[in-house]
């Protein structure tokens, strides 16, 4: 994880091996940078207390909301699912994602499931 200094992206999404297994790869202040791969869907679920930033850096994914409209993202744009609203990203062919999430922020927020990382494990060697 960095900490200060200039992190690759590209050469951290290469590390990720497991769809939906979000690793930090840095930290500002009280929110974590994290690198993922994501391929079909996860979970619908909420995050009671954090905001949760998905940055789209390859592919194509698709946020489903459950009381708007679902939100279409492509390489470069990034959307911010707000405290409190429950969401479901979907991604029908692999893609590449960088979040931004408060510390405490659960994986799956209000859901556990069998796919769902705790936190420690997010952070692992890099914590």
């Amino acid at each position: 994880m960095t900490t200060s200094g200039t992190t690759d992206i590209a050469a951290e999404l290469e590390r990720v091996t497991e769809y939906w297994t979000p690793r930090v790869v840095g930290r500002v202040n009280d929110q974590y940078v994290k690198v993922a791969k994501l391929l079909g869907e996860l979970v619908w679920h909420a995050h009671e207390d954090e905001d949760e930033m998905f940055l789209v850096v390859s592919g194509h994914l698709v946020i489903q909301l459950e009381d708007a409209d679902d939100v279409e993202l492509g390489p470069g744009q990034f959307f911010v699912v707000p405290r409190r609203v429950r969401h479901n990203p979907v991604a029908a062919e692999e893609v590449h994602i960088v979040l931004v999430e408060t510390v405490t922020t659960a994986h799956t927020g209000d859901v556990t499931v069998a796919g769902t990382v705790p936190i420690d494990r997010q952070v692992g060697e890099f914590g």
